[in-house]
């Protein structure tokens, strides 16, 4: 896994730790040291640790004016023992939203697992965000079948042509234009 680094093409672009807006603003980072691990895997450290043991993720780009963000995300997602929901809501996506943030594009090809508990803080984001949403792209099917099962797909725009887009082939301006045309059409 230390392989895997975050999708780095947009830099020129975006970067969280310059950002005052983000989380993550002035976080340094090395490109030596392998400080992070899902279980007894080492992560590459590029990767933002938020609270979980087992999650991480990378705002890999913001854009306040039109209210969206681009998030990837790698490890198990885990709210049965973690409660990663939780803390993916209060410390990242809660002061995002502060920031006028209500369209979320979360990028799952690296989330390996989900494990569920409830759906309290799920339904909380789907009702914060107002006229946003919560947009999830290329996750694997197991894991799509995981928040099928508990019924937090309900909250999340997700499946369809949302599981099969070549995200990286694009700019990110096209990119969030490519999800909010597919989003559009779903909600109308």
């Amino acid at each position: 896994m230390h392989f895997i680094e975050p999708h780095y093409d947009w830099r020129l672009y975006y970067i969280a730790s310059e950002d005052p807006h983000s989380p993550f603003y002035e976080r340094e980072y090395s490109e030596f040291e392998f400080n992070n691990t899902v279980y007894n895997f080492y992560l590459h450290p590029q990767w933002d640790y938020f609270g979980s043991p087992t999650l991480f993720l990378k705002i890999l780009f913001a854009d306040y004016d039109k209210g969206y963000v681009i998030i990837e995300m790698i490890g198990e997602w885990n709210d049965a023992i973690e409660n990663d929901i939780m803390t993916l809501k209060r410390d990242i996506i809660e002061p995002l939203m502060l920031e006028g943030i209500n369209k979320f594009i979360i990028i799952g090809e690296n989330v390996l697992n989900f494990h569920y508990s409830d759906d309290s803080y799920y339904e909380e984001w789907f009702d914060e965000v107002d006229d946003g949403w919560i947009a999830l792209i290329n996750f694997h099917d197991h894991v799509i079948r995981e928040f099928e099962k508990i019924g937090v797909d309900h909250y999340f725009l997700m499946g369809g042509e949302l599981e099969d887009i070549e995200w990286r082939t694009y700019m990110p301006q096209q990119f969030f234009r490519k999800v909010n045309d597919l989003v559009e059409k779903r909600l109308n």
